[in-house]
């Protein structure tokens, strides 16, 4: 069984909701937290990823409030962390505007991730034990489990349990800040909902033990590279779908 330190961590990822817009939003009321301007925050940036709500469309606080069931505070502390991040600009005296976003953000984003990943695998390539790869199979498990079950929200765990495991064996604590930073604009919703998505991170994972256990770095990086890429294409997808760059 997993220690304490690597138990299931249920990590807080932008979830596109099923409407068009916040002012129009059906969405579950957060839980009020010192962190909750984050949790806002990741609620909409996950809306603009997945362009539940597109370039050019109005944020307003007060509904985008009482959509979340919180005060108008942490949507406007959020939405100043958003326009800090260039993902919405503040017009004067109109309020807050989703920027643009291009197929350039998205192939940026991802091969950021792709980056930091690789040099975290090859770490993990010269450390990783027996014990370590047991571990990392028992995770991919429990990601095959509950994509078996049609769990989105388990999946969703499963999936960042693994990548938790995986990073702290490299000890790069940094680096694993760095790219956690940088996951916060993928859509985690998105792809747990996605069982052929699923499948390709079962075997990708599947392959990646396989390489660390023959020693063979090449493959680390294949495999590694190959969920970022995989990341990156459906988006883009999706994104040429909704229209926004029609």
């Amino acid at each position: 069984m997993k220690s304490s330190e690597t138990s299931s961590a249920r990590r807080l990822a932008s979830e596109p909701a099923d409407v068009d817009a916040p002012s129009r939003a059906a969405a579950k009321p957060l839980r009020r937290r010192p962190q909750l301007s984050e949790e806002v925050a990741t609620h909409l940036r996950g809306q603009i990823m997945t362009a539940a709500v597109q370039p050019g469309d109005y944020i307003r606080m007060d509904e985008t409030a009482e959509a979340l069931g919180v005060s108008v505070t942490p949507v406007r502390e959020a939405l100043l962390t958003l326009r800090g991040e260039g993902m919405v600009n503040l017009v004067p005296r109109r309020g807050y505007v989703v920027a643009e976003l291009s197929r350039t953000d998205v192939e940026d984003l991802f091969w950021l991730q792709g980056a930091i990943a690789v040099k975290l695998a090859l770490r993990t390539a010269d450390v990783i034990t027996e014990e370590q790869l047991a571990e990392l199979e028992w995770c991919n498990r429990q990601l095959r489990a509950a994509l078996d079950a049609g769990d989105v929200d388990a999946v969703q765990d499963a999936e960042f349990d693994f990548h938790r495991v995986h990073n702290h064996i490299a000890d790069g604590r940094k680096l694993a800040w760095f790219l956690l930073a940088a996951t916060r604009y993928t859509p985690a919703h998105l792809y747990a909902a996605d069982p052929e998505w699923g499948d390709v991170a079962v075997d990708s994972h599947a392959r990646l033990i396989d390489a660390y256990r023959s020693e063979d770095r090449d493959a680390v990086v294949e495999q590694t590279r190959r969920q970022f890429v995989d990341g990156s294409t459906r988006l883009t997808r999706h994104l040429e779908n909704s229209g926004i760059w029609s």
